[in-house]
């Protein structure tokens, strides 16, 4: 609930706001203060002065880099040296004016910033670091080679200075126009930071694949940044020359590039005022401790972990914490009539023809043939596994189709990368929501509006631009959105993500819209008003395209539905034929796989109950997932849980594990209470998971993946490592074999084996079936009958129903987070709760 502080309503938009005139104010002073120092105080301290303006230069140019883009770079002290050397060369060997060399060192740093780039930022994180390193090491050896240009180890002495304003000479001219240099920078990163530029940079540092969704390409926006952080390392080095007079390889160590380092992170990633703070605090840190010079890297490395320790985000964000005001609270006004003319147009059909898509020896999809129409809504439903999301994701560029066309208004998509896709007309969500966390609800909205194009670097007008920023508030009230423009998108609650990222893609007008699971997560209620937003959707003329296993949503809202199985086309048609059509039905309760032979059940009601489940209820933020869950399992029985997709089945194994914190209700094992136990405890209790995706260890062994298992019951685990052996042969087999070059069917069965050394009162087998091949399902359900057989007991979520009512004694159906049926296994599968609570409508 946001307080009266946080609803301060604004008649401004969420636009950024540039610097006050009382900002303006402080900055011109503080310029001209260090101007009429560098005019004034003595040698030492003008010294002492230019190089603080030196570090926040290259400071704020590796600001670009770290805080904008959220690339590393420890190797800037490369460019400076360019910078240096370039003034050095041109001005002692060449005669070039200083005021030419200097802007040319620049350029050149510059141009080697953007090759260095390139290959470079095809890596993240410390490769990207380890890239930038070895460029320092390089560029600082090639200045020892080069003898006859550079002068080798002894460098270049004599370097002429500049003459500033023919006022100031010498050290003095430097020094200020490091100041003023320092202050334009600055002043060029703030118009860049609020610009689409800048918003486009922290787009592709909170998620690349996002970007590329709104037709940004993250190698060009990245290789920018790269190019205008090395071309401000440059400028600084063309002033270090001249400043010291001689150049040497000794001066462009390694160190210094920490130093660089430090004065962003010192100060703060992000923020305007942080390089200059952090330069500050490295330039004048060395001169109060000066008879501490040995230890000066010790003392910044004290510093750095203090820093980050007390405040993460630096001594600026420190600073902004303190001073912070309530966010104001910016209302999405209702759209002005006529504010969404702009969408409606004529569009294309999105056509793929023998859609392929193979991973190695994995088949995902093949030989598909789907349609997106204009003005309508197109569902592609199936089974866990069937290959949904990679149609999806072959539609819109990421994954380039190993056979197969995608045509979109006549213009053949194939083989083009996302941002292309994106700015030719496919717009898309994701299964999570990849929102620019750190950018607000508006500007999420308006750098989509830009379709790619972001204008002029250091200009914000265009995205600050009020008709543009209309045009976002209008979006984001036609989806729904009813909470502040001004939120960060990183705080919103799931549901108005959703909304925010759905208003983000329609904000490309696009031609065909990709909604990949956009339910997910929702309330009843929130469903309800999706499925209005996708038919008014459709009603602007864009088709639409959802992957979603909400079966109700599905049949409620589809014009068409095409259901996918094992990689390939099932059926086509309306929500009613695709409803009764049996192969469909099979394809979800997986009778396509033969089964073990159907047991009559046990009659299990005289047995004690191992396992009671009342009144449970379990959330993910504030959307309820699980709605006062009961259940009951009986000593050596095997009960199977069901439902389709987003029922709530895994989280209820989840919180039986301790690894989902139950909101309220019980949960307890032969009357021990299991509610607020840890993970471990619940193992130690008898209550074993074999998790969904079998997460089996993949760098150990086959036999210390088993072996693990007996962590909490060590004795006799050689004995049952030989049992587990017996009852899975292959394990045997491939026992020193690393588990991550296990098939997904051995796999399974290391995870279940894992599981069994754990001695289970209760196993947990959450969704065993999921994307092995039938002969391999087969098979593991053998070995699971014969654990049945043997009397363990076993609580069973399977996509695969007939399979998992073959071995199972009872059933429980759950759908919406509720249970909907119970009872034998035989009842359950002639139950048409079963087939409804898959497919939606009454069976």
């Amino acid at each position: 609930m946001n307080t009266l502080a946080d609803r301060i309503t604004l008649p401004a938009s969420a636009a950024p706001q540039g610097p006050s005139i009382a900002q303006w104010t402080a900055g011109i002073a503080v310029v001209a203060a260090g101007v009429v120092a560098a005019a004034t105080v003595n040698g030492y301290h003008v010294f002492v002065l230019a190089n603080v303006a030196l570090f926040a230069i290259v400071g704020i140019g590796l600001n670009v880099l770290i805080g904008l883009t959220g690339q590393m770079s420890i190797g800037h002290v490369g460019f400076y040296a360019i910078g240096a050397y370039t003034v050095s060369v041109l001005t002692t060997k060449f005669g070039v004016s200083v005021w030419v060399a200097w802007p040319l060192g620049a350029l050149l740093a510059a141009v080697l910033g953007a090759l260095l780039a390139l290959p470079a930022l095809r890596v993240k994180g410390p490769y990207l670091a380890m890239i930038t390193i070895a460029f320092g090491f390089i560029v600082e050896h090639a200045i020892v080679e080069m003898r006859d240009l550079t002068g080798g180890q002894n460098g270049i002495m004599g370097v002429p200075g500049f003459s500033f304003l023919g006022w100031l000479t010498g050290e003095r001219a430097v020094a200020a126009l490091a100041v003023v240099t320092a202050g334009a920078v600055l002043v060029l990163f703030t118009r860049l930071s609020r610009g689409s530029w800048g918003a486009a940079m922290r787009a592709v540092r909170d998620s690349e694949t996002a970007a590329q969704s709104v037709g940004l390409d993250p190698l060009v926006v990245k290789t920018v940044a790269f190019s205008l952080s090395a071309a401000a390392a440059g400028l600084a080095g063309g002033l270090f020359a001249p400043l010291s007079g001689i150049v040497t390889p000794q001066s462009f160590g390694f160190s210094q590039s920490l130093l660089f380092v430090l004065v962003v992170v010192i100060g703060g990633t992000g923020s305007v005022a942080g390089p200059v703070i952090g330069a500050v605090i490295v330039g004048l840190l060395p001169e109060l401790l000066s008879s501490l010079e040995a230890y000066r890297l010790l003392c910044f490395g004290v510093m750095l972990l203090l820093v980050l320790w007390a405040a993460p985000t630096g001594v600026a964000g420190l600073l902004r914490r303190w001073t912070a005001r309530p966010m104001p609270f910016v209302p999405v006004p209702p759209a002005a009539p006529g504010a969404l003319a702009w969408l409606d147009r004529q569009r294309g059909r999105l056509v793929a023809k023998g859609l392929t898509m193979r991973f190695g020896g994995l088949r995902a999809v093949e030989g598909l043939d789907v349609e997106v129409h204009p003005a309508q809504v197109t569902s592609l439903i199936g089974p866990n596994g069937a290959g949904k999301t990679t149609v999806l994701n072959m539609l819109s560029g990421l994954y380039v189709p190993t056979a197969g066309t995608v045509h979109l208004e006549g213009r053949e998509l194939h083989g083009a990368p996302a941002f292309q896709a994106a700015r030719k007309g496919v717009a898309r969500t994701y299964q999570t929501s990849l929102l620019f966390g750190g950018l607000s609800v508006e500007d999420n909205v308006v750098i989509a509006l830009a379709g790619g194009r972001l204008g002029a670097l250091f200009s914000p007008a265009g995205f600050e631009d009020p008709a543009r920023r209309e045009r976002a508030r209008a979006l984001l009230a036609f989806c729904g959105y009813a909470g502040s423009a001004a939120t960060r998108a990183a705080d919103l609650a799931h549901v108005d993500k959703r909304l925010v990222e759905i208003a983000r893609a329609l904000a490309t007008n696009p031609q065909v819209l990709l909604l990949d699971e956009p339910a997910a997560g929702l309330s009843r209620e929130d469903k309800a008003r999706l499925a209005d937003l996708l038919r008014r959707i459709a009603t602007t003329g864009v088709g639409v395209l959802v992957i979603e296993h909400d079966m109700e949503l599905v049949m409620g809202v589809s014009d068409r539905v095409v259901v996918l199985d094992a990689g390939q086309h099932l059926a086509t048609g309306t929500p009613a034929e695709v409803q009764a059509d049996p192969k469909v039905l099979q394809a979800y309760l997986g009778a396509s796989v033969n089964a073990p032979p159907r047991r009559a059940s046990r009659e299990a009601a005289s047995a004690p109950e191992m396992l009671g489940v009342g009144k449970l209820v379990a959330s993910y933020g504030s959307v309820d997932v699980l709605h006062g869950i009961d259940l009951q399992v009986r000593s050596s029985e095997v009960v199977a849980l069901l439902g389709a997709n987003g029922a709530g089945k895994s989280t209820l194994m989840r919180a039986l594990a301790g690894l989902h914190r139950p909101v309220q209700g019980g949960i307890h094992l032969q009357g021990a209470d299991l509610t607020r136990l840890g993970p471990e405890d619940i193992v130690r209790q008898g209550l074993v998971l074999v998790p969904e995706g079998r997460q089996v260890f993949p760098e150990l062994s086959v036999r210390d993946n088993i072996l693990l298992g007996a962590f909490l019951h060590p004795e006799g685990r050689e004995a049952r490592l030989e049992e587990m052996f017996v009852r899975f042969p292959r394990l045997r087999e491939r026992q020193a074999q690393r588990a991550g070059l296990l098939s997904g069917g051995e796999q399974q069965m290391l995870a279940i084996a894992r599981g069994l050394m754990s001695k289970p009162r209760i196993l947990l087998l959450d969704e065993p079936s999921l994307g092995l091949a039938p002969k391999v399902i087969e098979e593991l359900f053998q070995a699971l009958d014969t654990l049945r057989q043997e009397g363990l007991t076993v609580l069973l979520v399977d996509q695969m129903a007939a399979l998992a009512l073959a071995i199972a004694d009872r059933a429980f159906v759950v759908e919406g987070g509720r249970v909907v049926a119970e009872g034998s296994a035989e009842e359950i599968a002639a139950d048409p709760a079963l087939a409804k609570a898959y497919l939606g409508g009454g069976h």
